[in-house]
């Protein structure tokens, strides 16, 4: 069943989460390719926004075939991230080399990690939930696109306050709520709560969005069913499988679907290397290809030392090779 975030209608809601070093414009471009109908970049840091910061400009990057994307951005002052926002929409700021502005703002009240959190950004907003209000009433204000917002569970077990954070967003202005079922104390460790999604869902009047724990289609169509959420974003079960989208959108229509074979899987991973080469120069290209590559050939009969050559290899015909070789001793 299709549902809006502003005026983006979404048919099914399969969307990419933001993940730090992983939804650069190579894995978007093969996730869209794959059947996810919205995507989030890589978190953007408002202050670096603030400072006029090139390199993280690149990271807001946004190019034709990509819409509908959000860009996120991560921070705790208000007004700096109403500031950052606003630029992101027009595109005027310093180093700016997007030829889109984004489809919305997606604000990170979720990410986990210590840097993050000790700066009172990410998940510890969740600690204050008056701080929520002013940061969404900020940047909703600031800005003419819809504001999203992206939370966890709570902060730890004893916290789980995540209908209380999404209805403060709400009220706020925000126009969907993406919740990840974690805690921050359980970073990405199970179970995920998804009893805590549906309250959020029974409670709120914008589209709902399941995060945590889909990395199949049945995990898709359970979360949907037991949460009643509106969509689903899919993170590191996409990793080294962005067919995972295609998987999913059959199972939402009803549809057949063959899973992909190891042979298909390592063509997709040629695709992804040579965008990442394309986009961003040989050298950074092929070391960020190492992960990507570790994670397309898991459980595949001669990983261990495909990843232990790929580490030793520094050019993309080099990883090429490598890949024919694999995928001929495979096949034999």
């Amino acid at each position: 069943m299709s549902f809006q975030i502003g005026n983006i209608t979404l048919k099914h809601g399969i969307m990419l989460a933001p993940m730090a070093g992983v939804t650069d414009y190579a894995f978007r471009r093969l996730s869209i390719r794959c059947g996810a109908e919205y995507t989030v970049s890589e978190m953007v840091s408002a202050k670096a926004m603030h400072y006029r910061d090139e390199k993280t400009a690149t990271l807001a990057r946004i190019r034709h075939g990509e819409l509908p994307m959000a860009i996120q951005i991560f921070g705790s002052e208000p007004d700096i991230m109403a500031e950052a926002a606003q630029m992101l929409e027009s595109g005027n700021y310093r180093g700016c080399v997007s030829e889109l502005p984004p489809s919305a703002i997606d604000i990170n009240m979720g990410c986990p990690v210590r840097k993050i959190v000790t700066n009172g950004e990410g998940s510890a907003l969740m600690k204050n939930p008056a701080l929520v209000y002013d940061i969404v009433k900020a940047v909703s204000k600031a800005v003419t696109i819809p504001v999203t917002v992206k939370i966890r569970a709570g902060w730890d077990a004893s916290h789980k306050n995540a209908a209380e954070i999404a209805l403060a967003a709400e009220e706020a202005g925000a126009a969907a709520l993406t919740v990840h079922g974690r805690t921050r104390e359980q970073m990405y460790q199970p179970p995920v709560d998804y009893e805590i999604i549906a309250r959020v869902k029974e409670a709120l009047h914008v589209p709902v969005i399941a995060n945590g724990g889909i990395n199949s289609a049945e995990d898709a169509l359970f979360v949907k069913k037991e949460t009643g959420c509106d969509g689903i974003m899919v993170a590191r079960g996409a990793e080294g499988n962005p067919m995972l989208f295609s998987e999913i959108r059959a199972a939402f229509e009803g549809v057949p679907y063959e899973k992909p074979s190891s042979k298909e899987l390592l063509c997709l991973a040629r695709e992804h290397i040579a965008l990442l080469c394309e986009d961003k120069g040989e050298s950074i290209g092929v070391r960020e290809a190492r992960k990507h590559l570790a994670w397309y050939v898991k459980g595949v009969r001669g990983a261990a030392s495909f990843r232990q050559a790929v580490n030793s290899t520094w050019t993309l015909p080099a990883l090429l090779q490598l890949i024919d070789q694999l995928e001929a001793d495979i096949c034999e």
